[in-house]
């Protein structure tokens, strides 16, 4: 542990000189030594790390390595067992969230807290304590519009937030933060439910606020994103502090490394198989106003990918599918039989089963425990004669799915609340799987988890082909559905644009014909490194595609600037509605 701290300490003291700044002046927000447990599981062992004022800091590390106990600690949600932390290098007690505020620390997160029935600048201004009991809502509105122009953004301040897309929630989540002024911004995955052309947006943002001297702390599983906006990076494992170093000494392969403790040839590869019969048959699917005339099969054992930008509405296929937003018209076999599906549970009861990519708000019910959320689709079954749970018979399948899943928990009557990300979604999958479906319709199963836990879900998803599962794999992660697809079908603007089979897709062909022409360039940001972005996006495709090392290496190399496919297409909300 001393030699930890001692290289904390010069990490801190290389930190400052990295981003430009004097070895004397103090971080504005410093973490020394903390540790916190929970019961028997030691969530931060001995964890250091410095942030400076205008430093974008990237926090690296699979679910359930620490990083949300960190910022938990850090805004005063959580307290450390023991440790320090540290303001303008003074001591400081973050007793409660009130307290984080008054000392300028704010956190956005993944899915915004909007109230939807306030107005943008209600919901902006909402946090404040002094603002009287009379609200002058003239004022409140014009200091909405100061704050976000200060963000070059235009919303309307008077509108109601529930319209706003992800993006925009997003921004007045800044615009909040910035009314009280941060001096200290914690990004939780904001990118996670943006769209390409909207995390440009945010990255803009991003860089008013570094320049306006504000600490940044990025936390992202998109490992192209990480390399281009951080200044430093800081990995974390198991709880421990494992390296800060300057984004232009690190590599894609060095990271992944340090954040799994393994090496990245290790890493998921795809067993391809040949598929069986036909086991769902869709032709001429329409919902009017959404999608019209898709029309294609999926065979037992096979993964059909569904790709394509925002907008490309996906994702109101697949609920058209499983019932929650029925089409209008067009047939549907299933085992060359003719369904009709107009609800979840006709669909369940066909074997047609559905993970929703919005996992906090539809795929779990928090409050309750593994075992419960993982039989609640098939409650029927742990029914008595008088209607009683047969609370073994449930138990002993949360078990049998937690083992085949490694669900990291310390029992299955651990709330879903409590678990990490990459954790939720694998209880996520083994509700469904425990209906026992002929179709497994997976809806950005990937989405805010680490390396490890994509690479186990992928590895879920081959042994569920082999198994003769047809599945359905809706995606904006482009390497995602090149790697894991047998055939890849392409959306856009509700159109069905092509069907590829695996050997024929690349992320230039894909792209294409997503965007209904023969190529497209992508502009570079100013302020913005996107050369080290799109070499760390070609590293991990690299890496997906099974290259090992070698192939990282090739990918990272320094080459003539050329346009680069984005890593991701869209992302989740590319127009439905789960």
């Amino acid at each position: 542990m001393i030699e930890l701290a001692e290289e904390a300490a010069r990490t801190r003291a290389a930190g400052a000189a990295a981003i430009g700044v004097g070895a004397g002046a103090p971080p504005v927000l410093e973490m020394r030594d903390v540790r916190k447990r929970f019961g028997s599981t030691q969530a931060l062992d001995g964890v250091s790390m410095s942030l400076y004022p205008g430093e974008i800091h990237a926090l690296l590390g699979e679910n359930g390595a620490g990083k949300s106990t960190l910022i938990k600690i850090m805004t005063g949600v959580q307290q450390p067992d023991t440790g320090e932390m540290l303001v303008d290098g003074q001591p400081v007690r973050v007793a409660s969230s009130q307290d984080g505020q008054r000392l300028g620390l704010a956190a956005i997160y993944q899915e915004p807290m909007i109230f939807p029935d306030l107005s943008v600048a209600e919901n902006i201004f909402i946090g404040h304590r002094k603002r009287g009991r009379i609200v002058n809502r003239r004022r409140m509105r014009e200091s909405a519009e100061e704050v976000l122009g200060r963000l070059g953004v235009n919303l309307d301040v008077g509108a109601p937030a529930r319209g706003l897309t992800l993006a925009e929630q997003q921004t007045v989540e800044i615009a909040k933060a910035i009314s009280l002024d941060v001096r200290v911004l914690i990004m939780d995955e904001p990118t996670a439910s943006l769209s390409a052309h909207e995390v440009r947006q945010l990255f803009r943002i991003v860089a008013t606020l570094k320049a306006a001297g504000v600490a940044v702390l990025f936390i992202s599983h998109r490992m192209e994103e990480v390399f281009e906006i951080s200044d430093r990076v800081t990995i974390l494992r198991d709880g421990r502090w494992i390296s800060t170093t300057p984004r232009g000494e690190l590599t894609p392969s060095a990271a992944i490394r340090g954040m799994v403790g393994r090496e990245v040839v290790e890493l998921f590869r795809r067993n391809r198989r040949p598929p069986g019969s036909v086991r769902l048959s869709v032709k001429g699917l329409r919902r009017e106003g959404v999608f019209s005339d898709i029309t294609f099969d999926v065979r037992a054992g096979e993964v059909l990918g569904f790709a394509g930008l925002v907008g490309a509405h996906r994702t109101d296929v697949g609920l058209a599918l499983f019932g929650v937003a029925p089409a209008d018209a067009g047939t549907v076999e299933l085992d060359g039989t003719p369904i009709t599906v107009r609800s979840p549970q006709e669909a369940t009861r066909l074997g047609i089963a559905y993970t929703t990519e919005d996992r906090r708000q539809l795929g779990l019910i928090f409050p309750l425990s593994i075992t419960a959320n993982i039989s609640l689709p098939s409650l029927p079954r742990y029914l008595n004669a008088m209607g009683i749970v047969k609370r073994g018979a449930e138990r002993e399948t949360a078990d049998r799915f937690r083992e085949r899943l490694r669900i990291r928990a310390p029992s299955v009557d651990t709330p879903a609340s409590s678990l990490s990300g990459g954790n939720q979604q694998k209880v996520v999958l083994s509700k469904w799987l425990e209906t026992t479906p002929k179709v497994l319709i997976l809806d950005e199963p990937t989405r805010g988890i680490d390396v490890g836990a994509k690479v186990e879900v992928h590895q879920l998803v081959d042994e569920l082909a082999a198994e003769g599962m047809a599945i359905i794999l809706i995606s904006s992660d482009l390497p995602e559905v090149l790697a894991m697809s047998d055939r890849i079908l392409i959306m856009r603007e509700g159109r069905q644009m092509a069907i590829l089979d695996h050997a024929a897709a690349t992320q230039e062909v894909v792209l294409a014909a997503a965007m209904g022409q023969s190529g497209a360039e992508i502009a570079e940001e100013a302020g913005l490194d996107v050369a080290a972005g799109a070499a760390a996006s070609a590293a991990l495709d690299a890496l997906i595609q099974g290259e090992g090392l070698a192939g990282v290496a090739a990918a990272a190399a320094p080459a003539a600037p050329t346009p680069a496919a984005p890593a991701a297409l869209d992302r989740p909300s590319d127009g439905g509605s789960a």
